[in-house]
């Protein structure tokens, strides 16, 4: 059973080909993301990753790895506070914040730290609705 406090981790990383796809997925092409000469003349020195590629590990995590099978997205709120980089190892990490439980839902805080130096780099909060019998017994 879920409580206060749970905590699940999940190391990860992106390689420039997953950018490129995220790129015509997504339809953002900024240059910034997928053209090296760019992103060696922009104040990161090379190219950075979409925020929002690197926030999706959140719905990999929920929709694939903690709970699986219970988890319906409410809301994501999220804080780019650093740059990301291909090649990279981060770390996600999600923490139960609180649970609504005759609602049947649960805040997370939601972060993602580069594994080298400890930096995070994206900060936030999920509401999910989830399946009962995860909330309580």
């Amino acid at each position: 059973m879920l409580k206060v406090g749970d905590e699940f981790r999940h190391k990860f990383s992106y390689t420039q080909d997953d950018v490129d796809t995220y790129a015509r997925v997504s339809g953002d092409v900024n240059p910034l993301h997928i053209d090296a000469e760019a992103g060696k003349a922009s104040m990161f020195g090379r190219n950075i990753i979409h925020g929002f590629l690197g926030a999706s590990v959140f719905t990999k995590i929920f929709g694939a790895l903690w709970y699986a099978d219970g988890h319906v997205y409410m809301s994501q709120s999220m804080k780019w506070m650093k740059p990301m980089f291909v090649d990279t190892e981060y770390e996600a990490v999600i923490t139960v914040k609180e649970i609504v439980a005759e609602k049947n839902r649960i805040l997370y805080d939601c972060a993602v730290y580069e594994v080298s130096t400890g930096d995070k780099t994206i900060a936030g909060e999920a509401l999910l609705l989830n399946k009962k019998q995860y909330v309580w017994s």
